[in-house]
């Protein structure tokens, strides 16, 4: 039974390890904080999990703020930050968009915490379909 976990668990790592940007280490953490990506229905959930998602606050008549959730993961959100890095160079989709962020005048933190965002997508993408990530992925309708 323990091998059948490991074999599953290895190729878990393997699939998320196809990203650029998500090493070995960096997809087990992943995998271990969400359960296998089991505990969350969309990708939006997680990135609120994480943390890396805008969120809104407001109290009662101040004015509504954006910021970063204060109920996150804080070690795996800084991770994940380290993992743009990386991402930004050699993952065409994420520096497609840390360019066009870049472009409307925001700063490059601002930049790299959508490319942290877009990261856990594709991994909610790959963990949901169970296929390695493909540059040029295209779905065709049901």
């Amino acid at each position: 039974m323990s091998r059948l976990q490991d074999e599953e668990l290895k190729r878990d790592v393997d699939l998320l390890s196809s990203i650029s940007g998500i090493g070995e280490k960096t997809a087990l953490l992943l995998l271990v904080a969400t359960n296998g990506f089991k505990n969350f229905a969309n990708a939006k959930q997680i990135s609120k999990y994480f943390g890396v998602a805008p969120c809104l606050y407001e109290s009662g008549t101040k004015k509504k703020s954006l910021g970063k959730c204060r109920t996150t993961k804080k070690h795996v959100r800084s991770i994940l930050y380290v993992c743009s890095w990386t991402a930004m160079r050699f993952n065409s989709q994420c520096r497609e968009l840390y360019e066009r962020i870049l472009s409307k005048n925001k700063s490059k933190k601002v930049a790299l915490i959508a490319v942290c965002n877009k990261l856990l997508r594709q991994c909610f993408g790959i963990m949901r379909n169970k296929i390695p990530y493909q540059k040029n992925y295209l779905q065709v309708g049901n």
